[in-house]
């Protein structure tokens, strides 16, 4: 059973949903004794996995008896906001006669921290640096178990839920193929009213910032927020690298709120971004590796966008020092013991309060799943849409595919995700980065 859904979902192309990409597959192979579905969804004004809960619960509770049954684990836990009611009452019904129960989560940020999350539904602390499974747990998205009930019946990853939000005339969650553009997913959303929008795809806090409107939806595509260019936050992170390194450089008074309201520093992580600016004032900016006290940083930008006084750039800085970090080859070799701050609750910081504070009050709507039909003249598939290779296209312009036919190949023995048709389509331009489409 086991061997027999790895493969199932290797050939389905099951990656990560909530962003990070990674091959589930290759998840499947371990042994564990928990399973967590994360339906924390803590990104400001994205709603995707509460629709998917609402919508499909009893699908991601089928993923995640599959997902027992291959790691042998007796236990499942499902991470839920309490605030998303419907999507609790859903689940919660889903669950019924299941080994599978419901953990409610506070609407804080980042509640959906793999390693905030783990320790909220069962008390443990994952080491420095390591993984869930480090702690015998195993953690997908609620639409990557979605997705697994899916490839155990043959149905391989085409379409993707996301939601579309910010300065749109009607926010929406919908359902579209891959490859379908973000134009495409905005026009669905009543255009937007803004001359020059910016997108912040994934979300406003971890997302990427572009201004590209043709960027296609992928397998990791969660949501996208537009806002107007002018916007302060976007203002923010349009700025050059060499140019926050500067401010940093001459205005960091070493406060320490970065760290202070720094998630993995409050659960108990040797996470500290204000010496990581510190470091600004003493090596060649951005030019060689800083400090350690940047490895264990998650990302999350809640030093950046909530936590600095003077609007600095911590967490740029620690993605930066990451960076040199990986290409030194060097590897975390600080404490490795975890002891959560006795002031990590009064700490957390609301979705409401940091909604605020990132000035997007005003585009705080629901952003409900509709049924709406998106058929994209044209969809451009990335080769690579996960973590490890890309795909090798196994296809050229002029064939016809229908859906669900496989695009790509991955090597056997590389780590990465099979790319499928959506829909019946005629390929028309196959690169070395994408393969484009029009529907048949």
């Amino acid at each position: 059973m086991a061997t027999n859904l790895v493969e199932q979902v290797r050939q389905a192309g099951v990656v990560g949903a909530g962003g990070g990409g990674f091959p589930t597959h290759i998840k499947l192979e371990a042994t564990a004794d928990t399973v967590i579905a994360n339906g924390a969804e803590c990104e400001p004004l994205l709603h995707k996995d509460a629709a998917v809960m609402e919508r499909e619960a009893a699908f991601v509770v089928r993923g995640m008896q599959l997902a027992m049954d291959a790691v042998k684990a007796p236990t499942g836990i499902i991470g839920i906001k309490a605030k998303n009611r419907h999507a609790v009452e859903a689940i919660q019904a889903a669950c019924a006669g299941t080994p599978v129960r419901v953990q409610l989560l506070g609407d804080y940020y980042p509640a959906g921290d793999e390693y905030d999350l783990v320790h909220e539904a069962t008390g443990r602390l994952i080491p420095p640096g390591g993984i869930p499974l480090n702690v015998g747990v195993l953690v997908c998205n609620v639409e990557t178990f979605v997705n697994i009930a899916a490839a155990a019946a043959g149905r391989p990853v085409t379409h993707k839920t996301l939601t579309i939000a910010g300065a749109v005339r009607e926010p929406v969650t919908l359902t579209v193929p891959v490859g379908t553009s973000l134009r495409d997913c905005i026009a669905a959303a009543g255009g937007a009213p803004v001359p020059d929008p910016v997108l912040c795809i994934g979300g406003m806090m971890m997302g990427e910032t572009t201004d590209d409107l043709d960027r296609s939806v992928t397998k990791t595509t969660g949501g996208a927020i537009l806002l107007p260019r002018e916007h302060h936050a976007i203002e923010r992170k349009l700025k050059p690298v060499a140019v926050q390194n500067a401010i940093g450089k001459s205005a960091c008074d070493q406060c320490r709120y970065c760290t202070e309201y720094c998630p993995r520093f409050l659960l108990g992580y040797a996470v500290e971004p204000h010496q990581v600016m510190r470091s600004l004032a003493f090596t060649a900016t951005g030019a060689e590796h800083w400090n350690d006290w940047a490895a264990l940083c998650c990302s999350c930008g809640l030093c950046t966008l909530y936590a600095c006084p003077e609007d600095l750039f911590p967490k740029e800085a620690c993605d930066q020092s990451k960076v040199e970090m990986r290409r030194a080859s060097v590897k975390w070799s600080g404490p490795a013991t975890v002891k959560p701050h006795p002031m990590r609750d009064g700490r957390r910081v609301p979705i409401k309060t940091l909604i605020k504070k990132l000035h997007i009050a005003h585009y705080d709507h629901p952003a409900p799943w509709q049924p709406r039909e998106v058929l994209p003249r044209r969809l451009v598939l990335p080769l690579k849409q996960s973590a490890g290779s890309a795909n090798r296209a196994i296809v050229r312009p002029g064939d016809r595919v229908v859906a669900g036919q496989p695009l790509g190949e991955v090597p056997a023995a590389a780590l990465g995700a099979v790319l499928h048709a959506p829909l019946a389509a005629r390929v028309v331009e196959v690169t070395d980065q994408h393969i484009a489409l029009e529907p048949a």
